[in-house]
């Protein structure tokens, strides 16, 4: 048969068929060996969070909904928690949605736990991190600004199985003055 013939053709569809299997049996084994999302050495303090949360609450902006997640990602480098917050009309303004992203990490081996945070209000926010020695509660206290507001968001573990969650603001001038803006609960979703 010549080249570009039907043998040819078929040689090189078994030469495809061939590598493709290749590439596929070295990608399995590379991804085998990666741990999905990550473990959570280092963050043993932290794993309650873990997981997916429902909620509602409310505070300043009015009753909302929504649901938040805590993940380990970067093969346990970092924790990354996501957020959606919908609140609905009032008569004052109309419905919307609240998203932000928030990145736990640290430095260097042990160094102090520290955040950034991201919102789809344009809001960037560092935060020192803090959990309870015994799990029971998750405080991010964001860098006192001489001109700005000071934050601090905190996360407790309830008897209930529920997590509590406050976050405050501090007026610029008075960074250790906090009052509550928004009080929420939050249960663990179940898995499907």
């Amino acid at each position: 048969m010549r080249p570009g013939g039907r043998g040819g053709a078929l040689q090189g569809v078994t030469m495809l068929t061939g590598a493709l299997a290749f590439f596929a049996t070295v990608l399995m084994g590379f991804s085998a060996q990666q741990p999905a999302g990550g473990t959570t050495a280092g963050w043993e303090a932290w794993k309650y969070l873990l997981g997916n949360w429902v909620g509602e609450g409310s505070g300043q902006p009015g009753q909302g909904t929504g649901g938040f997640s805590f993940r380990v990602e970067l093969q346990g480098k970092i924790l990354v928690r996501t957020n959606r917050a919908d609140y609905p009309a009032s008569k004052d303004r109309p419905a919307f949605s609240h998203e932000d992203l928030m990145v736990i990490y640290r430095e260097a081996e042990g160094s102090p736990t520290r955040a950034i945070y991201f919102d789809n209000a344009g809001h960037v926010i560092q935060y020192a991190a803090s959990a309870s020695e015994d799990g029971t509660a998750w405080v991010f206290l964001s860098d006192p600004a001489p001109s700005g507001p000071r934050y601090r968001l905190t996360y407790t573990k309830g008897t209930d199985g529920a997590l509590g969650i406050k976050f405050e603001i501090a007026p610029p001038g008075h960074p250790d003055s906090f009052s509550p803006y928004i009080e929420a609960k939050a249960r663990r979703q179940a898995e499907p």
